[in-house]
């Protein structure tokens, strides 16, 4: 590729994306698809023309990407600056004698009873003495047990994760598998020393 027709796309990417970083970034990859196209003759009007039209997409596709990220970071920002109903559950939870926190965190954070007894070695009539007892105390204190206690709202693909869970603790023989709030997946096997 000639260096003048490189620096007029580059030129075009960077006035479309509105970012000139970025800009060699969108003509390489327009160039990747002009050779999985068939398209890499370039001494041909036509192909320069659409290269031309292909680079214009992509920085555009760009500049929307970029202004969503923005969007989305600042909405998540705003989130978590805002006192919410989550907000309100924390001075809850830290006022908890240790045997119910543990419960009630684990709980915020997603995880079933079944996960939960075996992460804290309960058996099923001490594990529902604990979820009473913290049910009450939280009506006690005014909370909704259903809104504060999901621990599902932080937008995850909840359902593609958890399709994905069976296939990995099948695989690495474990007794659970659940994920972190970024949708991490994580397998808890045995030790091997019980």
């Amino acid at each position: 590729m000639r260096p003048l027709l490189f620096a007029q796309l580059s030129a075009l990417a960077a006035r479309e994306s509105g970012d000139r970083a970025n800009a060699e970034d969108v003509v390489q990859e327009a160039l990747l698809v002009a050779v999985e196209a068939g398209r890499f003759d370039l001494t041909d009007l036509a192909n320069r023309n659409w290269l031309r039209g292909i680079v214009r997409n992509k920085a555009r596709m760009s500049r929307r990407g970029a202004s969503r990220r923005v969007r989305r970071d600042s909405e998540w920002q705003a989130q978590r600056e805002a006192p919410g109903e989550a907000a309100a559950a924390e001075p809850f939870i830290a006022d908890l004698p240790p045997a119910l926190r543990i419960v009630a965190v684990l709980v915020v954070s997603g995880h079933s009873r079944h996960e939960i007894a075996y992460l804290l070695r309960l058996s099923d009539t001490a594990l529902r003495q604990r979820i009473v007892a913290l049910k009450r105390r939280m009506q006690a204190a005014g909370l909704a047990a259903p809104r504060e206690f999901t621990g599902l709202s932080l937008g995850l693909a909840y359902g593609r994760i958890r399709d994905a869970l069976l296939p990995q603790l099948l695989r690495q023989q474990g007794v659970f598998a659940s994920h972190d709030p970024d949708g991490h997946l994580f397998v808890v096997r045995r030790s091997q020393t019980d």
